[in-house]
Order: C-alpha cells, then sequence, then structure tokens
C-alpha cells in the first residue's frame, strides 16, 4: 500500500509544474503577441507617414519642376484700347515767302488724333483749322520746307495750330534768353492730335 501510494504522490507535484509551465507559456505567447502587434501597427503608421511625406515631396517636386519648364511670362505692350484716327485735311495750295522768285507749295497733310471724338469735333472747326495752317505756310520759304528738318518743323507747328481753335493753347519749345536765363515754363498741355503725315509735298 505504501509503494502504491508513492507513486500517486510524486504525479501531483508534476502535475502542478505543467500547470504553471503553460501559464507561464501563455504568458509569453500573449505578451510576445501584443507586442508583435504594437511592432507591427509602428511599423504600420511609420509606413504610412513615409508614404505622406513621399507623396508631399513627389508635389513639391512636381511644381518645382513645372515651374522650372513653365514659360517665361511675355511682356505686355500698352493698348490704348483704338486704333489711332485720322483726319484728312484737303490740299493746300499756298504762296510762299521767298522774296527772290515767286514759289508756291501744294502740301496735303492727315491729321493723327488718338481720340475719335476728338477727331469728331474737330470737323466743327475745320475753317478756322485750315486758316491757321494756310497762315504757318505763308510765312515759309522754298528752302525752310525742302529740308527734312523744315518739314519736321512744320509738322510740330500744325499739331499746335490743329488745336488752336478748339481752346487747347499750346506753348513752343522755348529756347533760353541772351541772359542764359530760362524763361518760366507753364505745366505741360496735353495735345490730342499726335503727328502728322503728309501725303503730297510740292515746291514750286
Amino acid at each position: 500500500m505504501s509503494a502504491a501510494a508513492a507513486p500517486a504522490a510524486g504525479d501531483a507535484p508534476a502535475k502542478k509544474g505543467s500547470k504553471k509551465m503553460l501559464i507561464i507559456i501563455l504568458a509569453a505567447v500573449l505578451l510576445l503577441g501584443g507586442g508583435g502587434a504594437a511592432f507591427f501597427m509602428m511599423k504600420k503608421n511609420a509606413a504610412a507617414a513615409e508614404g505622406e511625406e513621399g507623396e508631399e515631396a513627389g508635389a513639391d517636386a512636381g511644381h518645382a519642376k513645372a515651374a522650372a519648364h513653365a514659360p517665361a511670362p511675355k511682356a505686355v505692350k500698352h493698348d490704348p484700347g483704338h486704333p489711332p484716327t485720322y483726319v484728312a485735311l484737303d490740299p493746300f495750295v499756298v504762296n510762299l515767302a521767298d522774296r527772290e522768285s515767286e514759289r508756291y507749295a501744294q502740301i496735303g497733310m492727315t491729321l493723327e488724333v488718338d481720340d475719335p471724338k476728338f477727331a469728331e469735333q474737330m470737323k466743327g472747326y475745320m475753317p478756322a483749322i485750315r486758316n491757321g495752317i494756310l497762315m504757318i505756310l505763308a510765312h515759309k520759304t522754298s528752302t525752310e520746307l525742302l529740308s527734312r528738318e523744315g518739314k519736321e518743323t512744320l509738322a510740330e507747328e500744325v499739331m499746335r495750330e490743329a488745336v488752336r481753335p478748339m481752346g487747347i493753347e499750346i506753348d513752343p519749345p522755348e529756347a533760353e534768353a541772351d541772359t542764359g536765363k530760362k524763361k518760366r515754363k507753364r505745366a505741360p498741355v496735353y495735345n490730342p492730335v499726335t503727328q502728322v503725315h503728309f501725303s503730297s509735298f510740292i515746291i514750286q
């Protein structure tokens, strides 16, 4: 009886040890499982963050590349909004101021005006405008009108005289006085007549 009881008593500690070992193994598995899950989640989050950074970097690189290949902005030229308006004048035939011989000029000219409304208004003042231009031509000599400088001076005088009947007074360029002092200048006045184009220029 004592011999049979001894093995039974020996089995009890063995079962307790195996249960304890099983609990330790389960705890280790749980710990490893939890740690593995945590490691997996951390790795996943890190990969996601790297992916977002990569997308941002790629977007920045794309913008930089697009900016590098984008064409440079073109200079924008000033556009007055409409083409110039031309006011054609009937040809002028006038005796010149030559003393040696009788000379006359036949000149056709067109005024370039930057405002169509102003060009339309000029038609109502045309008799006074033509009279002023004829007075300018009558004081010219053939020598003055035959040179390029003379024609340019005439064009400047016509530009000033063409707007005078409409109440626009344009002062001619002022030269220095003999004393070397400059005359006091008024504020510049805007002239809607911007150019004078000669269509014919005959001196006889």
